[in-house]
């Protein structure tokens, strides 16, 4: 999906979900990490991350942006916190929170242990299993694998 798709996109979404239209620009910055978009308080243009554009929270990710945008337009509570951004955001179907972008296993770690009670724990750095005990049920550690 190039920028002149994803700007129509944004306006489909806005009209459709919103009734209200998009007037400023959508771009794709590949400088975004961790954040499936962001709105810009200054200028109204939205950032999404081209990493997200293929996934299927994607849509969810312009409803959340999209739900900034209106409420800052029309001088109410455009935070999370705010309750008028909880409830907008809940009427559309956007989602809460960014999905998580990078692989399971790159960011799960080298070493995997799980508990006697079946709890699994990824490390980057190993673990003393007779010093440390699980994080939840207070179960004894074993070491299932070392991952490459």
């Amino acid at each position: 999906m190039n920028q002149v798709d994803l700007q129509a996109l944004v306006e489909k979404i806005s009209l459709e979900f919103f009734g209200r239209p998009f007037q400023h620009q959508a771009i794709y910055n590949s400088r975004l990490q961790t954040t499936g978009g962001r709105y810009h308080l200054k200028d109204h243009h939205i950032d999404f991350n081209p990493k997200m554009a293929n996934r299927p929270e994607f849509i969810g990710i312009i409803k959340h942006e999209l739900t900034h945008y209106h409420l800052h337009l029309a001088h109410r509570g455009y935070q999370h916190r705010d309750a008028d951004f909880k409830k907008l955001l809940a009427q559309v179907g956007g989602s809460r929170y960014a999905p998580n972008i990078k692989s399971s296993q790159a960011q799960q770690g080298k070493w995997h242990y799980r508990c006697e009670h079946g709890h699994d724990f990824f490390r980057q750095r190993r673990v003393d299993i007779n010093r440390y005990r699980c994080g939840q049920c207070r179960g004894k550690l074993h070491l299932v694998d070392q991952l490459k």
